[in-house]
């Protein structure tokens, strides 16, 4: 980078080419809500067989090429971007420096030389003869700022002084265009896709290591945008949002996806879009982490005596070494692959049984996981259901919950009563382990907060002319989760809907922050957990036995049920699921109750 290249540089023509490369984005964005949305859906709707698997096979990958490109597009309208805001701030600098030694005499020449004229200091006899200097190759230091004072008290002419101070800015300017420079031109060059038409895990992971490219050179660029509240409440978080101009918008969607994904408050449509980048890259990078283990070796299966003739597994050595080596990391990644999979394979399921369009509304693969996900959009809804699963909820299992939510949204949208969205929140640490976690409650007083704050965020970002109907359904320690944050906030919701509960802190359905009759449970026969948790998360009024939503002295709605055990509760065809729906879009006179227990004493 030099001086002339600097005076000429146009930061506009990049923001141009930004806007460009944003168009493409959105187009290619719109072109795999098409694929997704319409024309998979459509084709799920109407026809069956191998051809059209093999065409909803075909459309997946092409939609796939559509994602890559909205994200690459990103990111390269991100980078270009703050290439320009880079260059723009060196060049005024440079422009700077030019006008204001034109005001105090001197000369920028076209070298970047400054130039300046005779002159004399006071008490002289006669003017020195002017004279050109350069600037320092390192204006701003100390040692050179101190040499610069020590030659201009020396020199006869006092413009000697004020010249090579504005060629130290001339230099410096194009010192910050040459660094600019520098940082952007990788990652620019990284921007590009191989010359096939399959998205890769490595195409996806490398996505990942292009935005922190990005992200690390254009932290200036990012810091001069407005910046997120911390630790918002969600209604600050969607005014934070407002004032974003579409520029700005588009370069916190590409360069903080993460930030962006995980703000309540937000419209769905742009948590989903910023989560679905982050899945995609993080998707790809555990893939290519998990293929690189080495194969687990083969078992060996002996004949032994006293077998009844069965094949008996012996760990070999081989096996046990692997295990320990590589065991834990293996089953980790493999985890939580599987529960990337299993939300892919919602996000491109629109149509599949009716099933409308997802939104990926959280997700972090740390830890034991965050997955959000809602059939429908909330933002329109006007019933929303917002379920949390419970012990031994995580990542690598969500799928199953996601489908409970589909069953409930199919039949809950089949009442006709407007639209319906369900909502699976896995946005806490669950208990892990039955026996050692869940008896304790501050998995569910440390989750509760943020499942509050996901509450509101749901009232911020709606955009019905009337206020949505929302029901807050719990299953197992997941009810549990519930009572907290009714226990230690306002819960947002107008119906609570609890199965499975093993106790909810509170002993009175009327602490659960809805209104009066509107908490409702569901116990099957042979559900152990409600009698098993009263003793660790039953409510109590100190002077009186611990109470769950099971007891009639609860004071919930005992809804009837016709599964058996635990974990039935959102089977199909089954009555159990059917008084939920009803209670998601208020058909409360709908609901089927259970038969009060009979009252011995009163028969005769």
């Amino acid at each position: 980078m030099d001086f002339a290249t600097l005076k000429t540089f146009k930061p506009a023509e990049y923001e141009q080419a930004a806007t460009g490369y944003r168009a493409a984005g959105d187009a290619a964005s719109a072109a795999k809500d098409a694929i997704l949305d319409r024309i998979s859906a459509g084709i799920r709707k109407q026809l069956t067989g191998k051809t059209a698997n093999a065409a909803l096979t075909e459309l997946g990958e092409l939609a796939k090429n559509f994602h890559y490109a909205q994200t690459e597009c990103g990111l390269a309208a991100a980078a270009l971007d703050g290439f320009a805001f880079d260059m723009a701030a060196a060049k005024r600098k440079l422009e700077a420096a030019i006008e204001d030694a034109a005001a105090d005499g001197c000369t920028v020449n076209p070298d970047g030389s400054v130039s300046y004229p005779a002159g004399r200091k006071p008490g002289a006899e006669k003017d020195t003869e002017g004279g050109t200097v350069t600037g320092s190759s390192l204006p701003g230091t100390p040692t050179s700022d101190a040499l610069d004072r020590q030659a201009a008290n020396i020199h006869p002419n006092p413009y000697f002084g004020k010249a090579h101070a504005y060629a130290d800015r001339v230099a410096e300017a194009v010192r910050d265009a040459g660094e600019a420079d520098g940082r952007w031109a990788p990652k620019l060059r990284a921007l590009k896709a191989d010359d096939d038409l399959k998205v890769s895990d490595r195409d996806w992971a490398d996505t990942r290591s292009d935005a922190s490219g990005v992200q690390e050179a254009g932290k200036s660029y990012l810091d001069s945008l407005p910046q997120p509240p911390k630790d918002g409440a969600p209604k600050d978080n969607a005014a934070w949002w407002k004032k974003l101009s579409p520029e700005e918008r588009a370069a916190w969607v590409s360069l903080r996806p993460d930030t962006v994904g995980g703000l309540d408050g937000l419209p769905s449509p742009v948590r989903d879009e910023a989560n679905r980048m982050v899945l995609a890259g993080k998707q790809g990078e555990y893939q290519l982490k998990l293929d690189a283990i080495p194969p687990e070796p083969l078992h060996t299966y002996r004949m032994i005596p006293g077998a009844n003739g069965i094949p008996v597994r012996i760990d070999n050595p081989e096996w046990i070494e692997w295990r320990n080596t590589y065991g834990a990391r293996h089953d980790a990644l493999q985890s939580s692959v599987d529960g990337m999979k299993s939300i892919q394979k919602r996000l491109g399921a629109t149509g599949e049984r009716g099933l409308p369009e997802a939104y990926l509304l959280g997700f972090s693969p740390e830890g034991n996981g965050r997955a959000i996900v809602a059939n429908g959009n909330p933002d329109t809804a006007a019933h929303q259901a917002v379920y949390v699963p419970g012990t031994t909820s995580k990542l690598g299992s969500v799928g199953g919950d996601i489908d409970r939510m589909g069953n409930l949204w199919r039949v809950a949208a089949a009442q006709d009563k407007g639209p319906v969205s369900t909502i699976t929140w896995l946005g806490y640490d669950a208990p892990q382990d039955i026996v050692f976690d869940s008896p304790f409650s501050h998995y569910a007083n440390d989750g509760a907060p943020a499942y509050n704050r996901f509450m509101d965020g749901l009232d911020v970002s709606h955009t019905g002319d009337s206020e949505p109907h929302r029901t807050a359904i719990g299953h197992s320690y997941g009810t549990t989760l519930i009572g907290s944050a009714a226990r230690q906030g306002d819960l947002n919701a107008d119906d609570v809907v609890l199965a499975g509960s093993p106790g909810v802190q509170v002993p009175k359905a009327e602490q659960m922050d809805v209104p009066k009759g509107h908490v409702w449970n569901e116990e099957a026969d042979g559900d152990p957990v409600p009698d098993i948790g009263r003793y660790g998360h039953g409510g109590t009024d100190w002077d009186g036995p611990w109470a769950i939503p099971s007891d009639q002295r609860f004071g919930a709605h005992q809804m009837d049920t016709d599964t058996e055990g635990h974990s039935d509760y959102w089977d199909e065809n089954t009555l159990s699921l059917r008084n939920q729906a009803h209670v998601v879009v208020g058909q409360d006179d709908q609901v089927r109750m259970k038969a009060p227990p009979v009252n011995w004493g009163q028969l005769k």
